[in-house]
């Protein structure tokens, strides 16, 4: 068969074991699972990683080719999250429901306590004091580098993708795109996270890797702020070339605030 769709294993057992290893299938609908038994063909792709601090967090697409001529496609995350450390397995059929899941993560078992979770520091009204304090120590401490994993899945096109949404007027240049149009692979790293209140005004911060393989070799990244920092509390994509310049800007931000 021409195509992506994978058939050095079977596709009838890639479900079964897919299905068998997922803590939360029961939670699929009835259809769906009826429409996979039915499938001829897969392809599976590592769509994201982190792994660091102790988490190992992976994202994978298997997208299967059914009999009428369609594409079904459901979302594998696999962690380390529960408190053994054991590795666990969940399905899901929408990429934002996984990715969401996988923004609750934390070593553990501890949602919420580590980069991406869901914690909250209360910063109070007119004042930071020790919270804004210990908030900008984590601004500023390099996270530590996760180890990656590169996925060819039109890494250029994802770079062009990634600048266009930047909105601030110091974001990387022609000479950087012009770069990134030769990365054949590329890694996305959730490595920070932060909910908080700020003036009484609940403001997110998150911090993402992109990691680019390029064609010579070399490695280089884009450093992406998301945040909700604005005056009516949208979301706005920011993008730097070194970490540093990014966790100073949203250091900048949590400091001043969302105005109006």
């Amino acid at each position: 068969m021409n195509g992506p769709y994978e058939t050095t294993e079977p596709t009838e057992r890639q479900i079964e074991r897919l299905l068998g290893r997922a803590l939360n299938s029961f939670d699929l609908p009835d259809t769906l699972i009826e429409r996979l038994h039915g499938a001829l063909a897969h392809a599976s792709t590592l769509t994201s990683a982190h792994h660091g601090a102790g988490l190992h967090r992976e994202l994978y697409r298997h997208t299967y080719l059914l009999t009428d001529s369609s594409a079904l496609t459901v979302w594998e995350l696999v962690h380390n999250a529960c408190r053994d450390g054991a590795q666990v397995h969940e399905l899901y059929t929408e990429e934002a429901d996984a990715r969401l899941a996988a923004s609750r993560l934390a070593p553990g078992g501890k949602a919420g306590t580590g980069p991406g979770g869901d914690s909250t520091a209360d910063f109070g009204a007119g004042g930071f004091g020790a919270e804004f304090t210990l908030l900008g120590s984590l601004l500023v401490t390099p996270a530590a580098t996760p180890q990656r994993m590169y996925v060819a899945d039109n890494s250029p096109d994802h770079a062009r993708r990634v600048l266009r949404r930047a909105e601030n007027p110091d974001r990387p240049g022609e000479g950087t795109a012009r770069q990134l149009r030769t990365a054949f692979a590329h890694h996305i790293a959730q490595v920070y996270g932060k909910q908080c209140q700020i003036d009484g005004k609940s403001v997110g911060f998150t911090l993402y890797e992109h990691a680019f393989l390029l064609i010579d070799g070399s490695e280089t990244s884009l450093w992406e702020v998301e945040h909700t920092a604005t005056p009516d509390r949208r979301h706005m994509c920011e993008v730097y070339e070194e970490e540093s310049a990014a966790r100073e800007a949203m250091r900048v931000r949590s400091r001043v605030g969302p105005q109006g």
